[in-house]
Order: C-alpha cells, then structure tokens, then sequence
C-alpha cells in the first residue's frame, strides 16, 4: 500500500462504519487521529519548562493545577471537535461569519500571537534537545530542527493519514521515555496523589507558573486546530452521522488527552523527584540534563532529551498545521505549510542570538495564558447558539462549565497582572 493509499483506505473504512457496514477495532482505529494530533500540544516544550520549573521549585504542590488544567482542555477540545463536526467549518472560520469585522481582526491577531508564542517554543524546545544530545550549537540545531520539520511536514501532500501516523509514533516516545524516568527517577507517590487532588497555592512565584502551566495545557491553537481536523475526513451526510462523529471524537479526547495529562504529572512529579532538593527552583533545560546525568546515569538524561527531541518535533509540526488553520479560517488567507514554517522558524533564531532560551520559552507560556480566553469564550458562546449549532446546541449545564472554566482562567490572568503591577 502506497503513503497516499492510507488516507484512502482510511476514509473509506469510516465511511462504511458510519454507514454500519463495518464493526470493530480497526473501524474505532479510523476515527483515531484528530485528538492524538492536538494531544502534541499538551506535551510540547513549554510544557517541560513550565513543568520542570513547577516541580523543581514547588515539588508537588502544583500537580492538581495540571489535572485541572487538562480537564479543562477535554472539555474544549470536545467542544471544538463537535462544531467543526456539525458546521463543517473550523471555530476560526465560523468566528468570521458569526461576529462583527472589528472582532474577528482583533480575534486573529489574539490568536496569531499565541501561534507565535507557541511556535517559539516548540521549535527552540527540539533544537534544545538535538543541540544537548548531538553536542552541536544551538543555531546548527535549529537548523537541523528546521529541515527535520520540512521533511514531516512534506507528508501532508499524501493526505491526513501519513502525517498522523508520524505525530501518533513521537507521541508514543514521548510518553514511554517518561514512563521509564519514572522508573528511574521514582516519586513520592503519596505526596504526589495528596497534591493531585488538594489545592495548594503557596509562594511569591507560584502563580506565574500556575498561570504557565493552564497556558501550557490547554494551548490556544490548538482549540483552533481541532475543529479543523474534522473537516477533511469522512463529513457526515445526516444528524445520524454526525451523532456518530461526535461519539467517537468524546471518546478519542478522553483517551488522547488523558494520556497527555498523566504525561505532564509524570513531568512534574519527576522534577519534584530529582530537583526540588537538590536543585530546587530550576528552570533551565540543559542545567536539568546535566544535572540528571552525574546524579542518576546517562540512561536518565538522555530519555529526557529523547522525549524533548520528540517533543519539540511533532508539537512544531502541529503548530505550524494550526497557524494556516487560524489564518485561513480568520482571514480566508491561504500560504503553503512550508512558507508559514520558514517565517515562524525567524522568531527562534532572534531569540537564540539575543536572550536566553529558557526564559523565552516560559514567558511565552504565560503570553499564551493571557490569550486563551479569546477561543475559549468564543467557544462558548457559539456552542450556545442554536442558528450555529441546530440540534446539536450545548445544554445549560455543559455551557455553565464551560464559562465557568473560561471565567476562571480569567481571573487566573487578572490576578497574575495584578500580582506584577503590584510588584
């Protein structure tokens, strides 16, 4: 079977299951891809600074931040998922049509500078991890990061299967290498389950990174992306259908994002383990590697900067995929994957030849923060709309949790801001 033949197969294969000509696993199987895709961006780089930043300086203490985080993106993702399903059209795209022109600009460039923000760290998060792991120079890495990206992404030409194939195998690296550090770096399991269900606060920094952390999580673009995803598989043909797509796509967000989920905790409960004592309040990648590898063996640290490798990789490709997702469902402005990759790949090279990395990438977690209210609440108000969504309208209690979590990120950034003002 040829690359392209996937998608076509793949396709086809949905097709009789939503027309209940198919059962079984491998009709489950092609309906798996959406979520997987939009999981990468809760396991990118910002998310190993956040996180590594979190646990080395707070231990513990900030894990139910992360669950929450990612209960929240569940609940979004799903909402996305389901309005590109019923629409037929991305949440950019039906923002357009659905809000006044001074909003919708406004509204893109929001979600351009998230994109932005993402991208910087995602492509200095894998050129952080060939640089470290091949001993070669930050810049020679951003460039082998760069054509190693290109390549990847040149296999969207082949249809949408290919591409995901990819992103779903780094994933899988992604969370092995962390479950093996686990291994290697076991945590205070009771302390870990104590502070995974009960909130605390404490400390001067500790809401910068927890404020990071939701930013981190539950990632802007990728709300924009997953409602685009749905649109060039297998549109349903009847409200039947789309009931189908809806149930699948619930189950595929459940699986995919908790999976991401328990790899973030297993990020943080692994720097509690190794940092908080000995290098409490670490905040820098590579002071992390070569802090792993005299205190727990080569074996640690390069798991870490395989998965960081992975990592930085597949969360640039799916950033890139949901910058012309934003632009051409805002805008209705269409460049190739290759020429959004080439500009956003600039803002790395600044940053490398000018600041440091590290604080880059965290900052850029909580410029992502200040921004994702923007899709969330759109999501929210759209999902409500019965002249949007017809028979598949949001009921009371959904839109309820729904604005009740975009309220509480909110005040999450108003007390942040008020927190540096004050300071």
């Amino acid at each position: 079977m040829t690359i392209a033949a996937n998608t076509t197969a793949t396709v086809a294969t949905m097709r009789d299951a939503l027309d209940h000509q198919r059962r079984g696993l491998r009709s489950v199987l092609a309906f798996a891809g959406p979520a997987v895709v939009a999981s990468v961006a809760y396991m990118d780089p910002g998310n190993f600074a956040t996180n590594l930043q979190a646990g080395s300086t707070y231990g513990y203490q900030l894990l139910w931040v992360v669950l929450l985080a990612s209960l929240v993106a569940m609940l979004f993702q799903a909402m996305s998922a389901k309005l590109g399903i019923v629409t037929g059209r991305s949440l950019a795209e039906v923002c357009r049509d659905e809000f006044s022109r001074p909003l919708v600009v406004a509204m893109w460039i929001a979600a351009e500078i998230g994109a932005i923000a993402t991208d910087l760290a995602e492509f200095m998060g894998g050129a952080i991890g060939i640089s470290l792991l091949f001993d070669v120079p930050l810049g020679w890495a951003l460039v082998v990061t760069g054509v190693v990206i290109f390549a990847i992404l040149s296999l969207d030409a082949q249809g949408f299967r290919p591409l995901e194939i990819v992103i779903a195998a780094l994933v899988a690296v992604i969370g092995l290498s962390y479950l093996a550090e686990l291994v290697i770096v076991p945590p205070d399991w009771h302390a870990a389950l104590f502070h995974t269900f009960v909130p605390q606060l404490h400390g001067k920094d500790a809401l910068m990174l927890a404020v990071g952390i939701v930013g981190a999580t539950i990632m802007p673009h990728s709300i924009y992306l997953r409602s685009g995803l749905t649109q060039h598989r297998a549109p349903a043909r009847n409200d039947a259908q789309r009931r189908q797509l809806v149930s699948f796509s619930n189950r595929e967000v459940a699986v995919a994002l908790g999976a991401a989920a328990l790899v973030n905790m297993a990020m943080v409960a692994m720097a509690a383990a190794a940092f908080s004592e000995t290098a409490p309040g670490l905040a820098d990648i590579a002071t992390a590697y070569h802090t792993l590898v005299p205190a727990l063996g080569t074996g640690a640290g390069v798991l870490f900067l395989i998965s960081l490798l992975a990592s930085g990789i597949s969360s640039s490709v799916v950033g890139t995929m949901a910058g012309q997702n934003i632009m051409q469902g805002f805008v209705g402005f269409k460049i190739p994957l290759m020429a959004r990759r080439l500009v956003t790949m600039v803002p790395a090279f600044i940053v490398c030849a000018t600041m440091n990395p590290m604080t880059a990438m965290i900052d850029s977690q909580i410029v992502l923060s200040l921004v994702l209210p923007v899709p969330l609440i759109a999501l929210v108000v759209l999902s409500s709309r019965h002249s949007v969504m017809q028979g598949f309208t949001a009921g009371r209690r959904l839109t309820v949790m729904a604005a009740v979590a975009a309220a509480a990120i909110v005040l999450l950034n108003v007390a942040l801001l008020w927190q540096a003002l004050a300071g």
